[in-house]
């Protein structure tokens, strides 16, 4: 990550994408992730995927993706989002999800916003709550690699248009 420094007196804190707990192989991120954040959703007009940067300064925060789950339609769309640890707790990952589930509903077709998490991410279950989207169910899914805590099972959350509607007025 180029360009990014750490607070003075603090070491950067290196970045790896994990998968299924481990780290990214290489094959694995040119074979399958970049062609994923590379691809054009014609229907959102966009690439779903954006990169956060501080307001002043510009330093990489991590980033957010906001992907049709069909790719004719953007009825449906996943909310998702990875921060730097030293984004956490700062509001940003609130702001950013906030920012898309506006643009989603005030700019795109979306009806429905989808976003899931581990059972055991607290932090990340309440930026969901704190955007407006609401518990739907829990759920297990079968990992190859099973990471702490994911013998609890994950947990989806969503928010509709009309609900978006109404929490404006």
């Amino acid at each position: 990550l180029g360009g990014v420094t750490a607070p003075p007196g603090r070491p950067v804190q290196p970045v790896a994408q994990l998968h299924h707990g481990r780290a990214t192989s290489r094959e694995e991120v040119v074979g399958h992730i970049l062609p994923r954040m590379l691809h054009d959703h014609p229907c959102l007009g966009s690439r779903g995927y954006w990169a956060a940067q501080e307001r002043y300064g510009g330093a990489f925060l991590g980033w957010f993706e906001y992907r049709p789950l069909d790719e004719r339609s953007p009825a449906v769309v996943e909310l998702g989002y990875r921060l730097n640890r030293a984004a956490w707790g700062r509001g940003y990952a609130t702001e950013g999800a906030r920012a898309l589930l506006d643009a989603g509903f005030t700019r795109f077709a979306v009806e429905r916003v989808t976003a899931s998490t581990m059972a055991v991410n607290l932090a990340s279950r309440r930026v969901m709550e704190k955007a407006g989207l609401s518990f739907v169910r829990s759920f297990t899914d079968d990992w190859p690699d099973a990471i702490p805590g994911s013998e609890h099972g994950d947990v989806e959350y969503a928010l509709t248009r009309r609900e978006w509607e109404r929490g404006r007025s």
